[in-house]
């Protein structure tokens, strides 16, 4: 079974939000709303297949990391995200909460060893 397929967001803890989204688009040029910005990208073995790769900015008291203390979040690209959970489950891995369902997908918060938050996400 196929586990991670690639990296879909990088999120991160700050105290000023709009001024680090403003600072990342000057100097990066990572152009970001509301919801964070991101990344098109091809599937290498569709080129058909859009992908894309989020980034966004969270306020420095999210509860969104609970329960890690991380001042950042990884989310994973995953291909079957309700056998992965059942495979996690086998092994021992703390499932943070039950996998959600919306139109762009489906997710699930894990934790690893060093309590490092990690989302995974099976696009729609």
């Amino acid at each position: 079974m196929k586990k991670v397929t690639g990296i879909g967001g990088i999120f991160f803890k700050c105290e000023d939000t709009q001024k680090m989204k403003d600072w990342y688009a000057k100097n990066l040029g990572i152009e970001s709303g509301e919801y964070g910005g991101g990344f098109e990208w091809r599937e290498k073995d569709n080129a058909e297949q859009l992908g894309y790769t989020a980034w966004n900015t969270f306020p420095a008291n999210t509860k969104y990391f609970d329960p890690s203390k991380k001042e950042f979040m990884i989310n994973y690209r995953v291909a079957n995200l309700e056998a992965l959970v059942e495979t996690l489950k086998k092994e021992g891995v703390t499932i943070i909460d039950e996998i959600s369902s919306y139109d762009y997908g489906k997710f699930v918060h894990i934790l690893d060893p060093e309590g490092n938050a990690i989302e995974l996400w099976e696009p729609a």
